[in-house]
C-alpha cells in the first residue's frame, strides 16, 4: 500500500520549511528508520525518517524548495503502485514524471534552440578555451582559432598558438620572431596572473540561517537608536561561590553551574525592577512583561541562535543551569524546536570565554536591551591604603534609546553589579 511522506510541522510558529538534502532517490529501497531527507526552518535543521518499509516511488520537491508544512513530499510503496491520490496541490503525474515521448520532444527542442546554424558557426570559429588576447589576434590575422593547438594551461589557446597557426599556413603574418617571443611571454604572464587571481577566492552561497541573521542584524541597527554602556564588577564573590559548588557538586547532585548560569540568575532577579528593559518596543507602544523570558545567544555551526529560557525569574539557579544547558545543546545540534527560538524579553550574550574585554552587542528586536558578558581580567585598586589585585569582569549593556534613557539603563547596571558582587546575599533573598 502506497504511503505518503509528509513534511512535519516543527513548532506552531513554522509555516514552511526548505528541503535540504535527499538521502534517497526514487527507486531506492527504504526501511523503517532510514533517513529520507533533511529540511530546515530559518533557525534549525531536522531529518525525516522512513515510517514504513518499501520503495521510494516518487519525490515531489527538489533540494532547496520552500515547502508548506504538512505537505506530501514523497511516496513510499511497491514498484508500479498508483500514488496519484497523494500528489500535492496543483501538481500531477505529468509534472513529477513526464511521459517519455514528451521528454524526448523537449530534449529535441532544447538541442535545436541551442545549436542553431549561427551558433554552430560560432562554436567552430570561437572555441571555449581561448584567451581574449588570442581571440583578438585571430581576428586581426584573419585565422580560424578552432584550427590552432592550445599550449596554454589546460590546453587553452593563447596568442602564440594563433601566431604559430598563421605562420604554418604559409602566410605573412607581419610578426617578427622577436615580437613573437615577446608576445608569447606577455601572454603567458597574463594567463598566469588570471589563474592566480581566480585561485585566490571561492564563492559560497549564503545559508538560509545566515540570510536570516543578516536581515535581522541590519534591521536592528537601521531601525533602532542603540547605545552601549560599559561597566565592570569585582568577580571575587561569584568565583568563590562557584569554587565551593564544584567541591560539593557530586556529593549533593548539583549540576555544573557556570559563570553564565550565575549571571542569568542574577539578571533574571534584577530585571523585573527595571521594566523598560524587560519589554518590547512596538512602534507606538511598549509591551511590559510580568516574567523574564531570557534569550541566551548561542554560537552554533550554522550561525547565531538565541533560544529562550522562559520564566527564568521563577527558576532556581539549579534549574537555570540544567535547562540552559539543554537549550544550548539542542541549538548547537540543530534539533531545537523553533518555538523555543521566539518569545524572549531580554538577551544575554557571553564572549568572555573568547577573551573579549568589551564589545557592542546588537539588540534582538523588538526587545529593548541585550547584555554582553566579557572576560575576567586582573585589575589593581587601593584597599585600606594598600594596593590589591582583584578579578574584574566587564558588562556591556546595549539598550534602545527610544524606549529608555541613559540614567535608567545605568541604574540597571549598578543594581546588577551590586548583586553579582554580593551573590550569596542575592541567593539568600530569593
Amino acid at each position: 500500500m502506497a504511503t505518503p511522506v509528509m513534511l512535519p510541522r516543527q513548532g506552531q510558529s513554522v509555516e514552511s520549511c526548505i528541503i535540504g538534502k535527499w538521502n534517497k532517490k526514487p527507486g531506492d529501497t527504504v526501511k523503517v528508520g532510514d533517513i529520507l531527507f533533511s529540511y530546515e526552518t530559518d533557525k534549525a535543521t531536522f531529518e525525516e525518517e522512513a515510517k514504513v518499509d518499501g520503495t521510494l516511488l516518487v519525490v515531489f520537491f527538489e533540494e532547496g524548495d520552500d515547502v508548506p508544512v504538512l505537505t506530501n513530499v514523497a511516496v513510499i510503496g511497491e514498484p508500479g503502485e498508483d500514488y496519484s491520490q497523494y500528489v500535492p496541490g496543483d501538481m500531477d503525474d505529468e509534472d513529477s514524471e513526464p511521459p517519455e515521448e514528451d521528454a524526448e520532444a523537449t530534449n529535441k527542442e532544447i538541442v535545436t534552440s541551442v545549436i542553431s546554424p549561427s551558433s554552430q558557426t560560432n562554436l567552430s570559429s570561437e572555441p571555449r578555451g581561448i584567451s581574449p588576447r588570442a581571440k583578438s589576434t585571430a581576428e586581426r590575422l584573419r585565422v580560424d582559432p578552432s584550427l590552432a593547438t592550445g599550449t596554454g594551461p589546460k590546453d587553452r589557446i593563447i596568442e602564440r598558438d594563433i601566431i604559430r597557426l598563421k605562420q604554418e599556413m604559409g602566410s605573412e603574418s607581419g610578426v617578427t620572431q622577436q615580437q613573437f617571443d615577446k608576445n608569447a611571454v606577455t601572454d603567458q604572464m597574463t594567463e598566469t596572473a588570471s589563474q592566480s587571481a581566480e585561485a585566490e577566492y571561492v564563492d559560497e552561497e549564503l545559508t538560509n540561517i545566515r540570510k536570516v541573521i543578516a536581515k535581522a542584524m541590519h534591521q536592528s541597527l537601521s531601525s533602532m537608536a542603540q547605545l552601549t554602556h560599559n561597566t565592570s564588577f569585582d568577580a571575587t564573590s561569584i568565583l568563590e561561590y562557584r569554587k565551593q559548588l564544584k567541591a560539593i557538586s557530586e556529593k549533593m547532585d548539583i549540576p555544573n553551574i557556570t559563570i553564565n548560569d550565575i549571571i542569568i540568575f542574577a539578571v533574571s532577579r534584577i530585571l523585573p525592577k527595571h521594566k523598560y528593559l524587560n519589554a518590547h518596543f512596538l512602534d507606538n507602544k511598549m509591551r511590559f512583561f510580568k516574567h523574564v523570558h531570557m534569550g541566551i545567544a548561542v554560537d552554533t555551526p550554522r550561525g547565531l541562535l538565541v533560544p529562550t529560557l522562559f520564566n527564568a525569574d521563577t527558576k532556581s539557579l539549579k534549574q537555570i543551569a540544567a535547562e540552559s544547558k539543554e537549550l544550548i545543546k539542542s541549538a548547537q545540534e540543530g534539533s531545537i524546536n523553533p518555538d523555543l527560538l521566539t518569545g524572549g524579553t531580554f538577551t544575554i550574550t557571553n564572549l568572555g570565554v573568547l577573551g573579549i574585554e568589551s564589545f557592542t552587542p546588537v539588540i534582538n528586536p523588538p526587545q529593548t536591551g541585550i547584555l554582553g558578558v566579557n572576560c575576567i581580567v586582573e585589575r589593581v585598586r587601593t584597599q585600606n591604603g594598600q594596593i590589591a589585585v582583584y578579578p574584574s569582569m566587564g558588562l556591556s549593556l546595549t539598550y534602545d534609546h527610544r524606549a529608555l534613557d541613559g540614567a535608567p539603563a545605568s541604574r540597571f547596571l549598578m543594581d546588577l553589579k551590586n548583586a553579582l558582587e554580593n551573590f550569596p546575599v542575592l541567593l539568600a533573598g530569593d
